[in-house]
């Protein structure tokens, strides 16, 4: 959520943001209720007014005057009850469409339409040159015995996976890996619930527009989240923090749920976009200072970028255009890793500025140093999501027979080993 004095002050500049993101939204209608609101207000506080003098004025008043002006009490009020059932619904069709509302994206952000006018920024590593036939990662987990995919099916459906042996040793050799780095580096780690409650997803953005993505517990009245993001940012919600306690830093642990509707073809296959997964996420709060933002952005991303280069694992970073960065975001910055099986990069990471369009939405304040309560920043990005960064992983370090390399950093967490041979689980 912005602050609605940017729409009533520069509309002009709300109208392209909406247009660079591809937001279905007439702006006109939100200007059109706001001022219905602003007037019914008015009109409100007027009455309040008119009823209070009429009050005051009954005890001087004679006893002719009287009834009359207790009558004309009545009817003052009769008329405010009359109208506030009407200034709440005009209210909440006022939230519902600011809720849609995007964040500004940066003036130097890049514009376009999808992920296709993405701009690489950076790479890191050399993606593989096989003097072998490469497997993919699902040849290399059925050839290790390291998961499960159609038992799993049976029970769980479509996109359900279970690792099995060293596979799941891995899986949780890297989640412990990002972990220390984030606890390593001042991170409070956080394990999260799974499931939270509607205005929690409203205030990280998730609703209304991802609700679609979602899956609800209707019985609790919650939904399944896909991101530790929806509760620590909500975690503050209502508070007035110190600037002297800013920045926080928080790894949230969570398993996460996503239905990842609409997907197909590989996208399908073994590992890459299953409906359970694991994640470290790293959320942060701040001050409302656009310099300190980007400065914690950049952390962020560098963080990431330590957890895929002590991977072993060649990258590259995108920045996001407006089209592809959601509604929320004021900058985006993907890391993708190189997946040798398709000779392409896939997106691991995900590093985001929000500026003040969460902190409105959670009710996210803190007291700066003269006094004044300010909306914080609030910024995320991913630490390590699997098995999704297994797919890389594994394909990046197999070798000619099909057992696994394992990267120095991983190899406290499994044992002392440097390979996962044929033989090993």
């Amino acid at each position: 959520m912005i602050d609605i004095k940017l729409i009533r002050h520069a509309p002009e500049v709300v109208r392209q943001a909406i247009a660079e993101k591809h937001i279905a939204l007439d702006l006109e209608e939100v200007i059109r209720l706001d001022a219905d609101v602003r007037a019914q207000i008015s009109d409100l506080e007027r009455l309040q007014q008119q009823r209070n003098d009429n009050a005051r004025a009954i005890p001087a008043a004679s006893a002719v005057e009287r009834p009359k002006l207790i009558e004309r009490g009545r009817e003052i009020g009769g008329r405010i009850d009359a109208l506030k059932p009407e200034l709440a619904r005009v209210e909440s069709e006022l939230r519902g469409l600011l809720l849609l509302v995007p964040q500004v994206p940066a003036p130097d952000a890049p514009r376009g339409a999808s992920d296709k006018d993405n701009v690489e920024v950076k790479r890191w590593g050399d993606p593989q040159v096989p003097t072998f036939a490469l497997r993919d990662h699902v040849e290399l987990l059925k050839l290790h015995g390291w998961a499960e995919f159609e038992r799993i099916a049976r029970i769980a459906g479509s996109r359900s996976y279970a690792l099995r042996g060293k596979g799941a040793l891995l899986e949780l050799a890297v989640l412990h890996f990002a972990a220390g780095k984030l606890d390593k580096k001042g991170f409070t780690l956080v394990t999260v619930p799974s499931f939270a409650t509607e205005e929690a997803f409203i205030g990280s953005g998730h609703f209304p527009a991802s609700r679609g993505e979602a899956y609800s517990v209707e019985d609790a009245g919650k939904f399944l989240t896909g991101t530790s993001e929806v509760t620590l940012n909500y975690l503050h919600s209502g508070e007035i923090m110190s600037h002297a306690d800013l920045p926080v830093r928080y790894g949230g642990i969570s398993t996460c749920f996503r239905k990842e509707a609409g997907s197909a073809g590989r996208d399908v296959r073994g590992l890459i976009r299953v409906h359970q997964f694991q994640k470290i996420e790293q959320y942060v709060l701040c001050t409302n200072d656009p310099a300190e933002s980007a400065r914690l952005h950049a952390e962020l991303r560098a963080t990431s970028e330590e957890v895929m280069q002590e991977l072993e694992i060649p990258y590259r970073v995108v920045e996001c255009c407006t089209g592809d960065m959601g509604a929320g975001k004021y900058r985006m910055h993907d890391i993708e890793a190189w997946v040798p099986s398709e000779r392409a990069y896939r997106e691991t990471h995900s590093c985001s500025s929000l500026h003040d369009w969460q902190a409105r939405r959670s009710n996210l304040r803190y007291r700066d140093e003269q006094g004044a309560v300010q909306f914080c920043h609030t910024l995320n990005n991913t630490a390590a999501a699997t098995p999704r960064l297994l797919v890389p992983l594994l394909e990046n370090h197999q070798l000619e027979d099909g057992s696994i390399r394992l990267p120095a950093a991983l190899r406290a967490y499994l044992g002392g080993r440097d390979v996962f041979a044929i033989k090993a689980g």
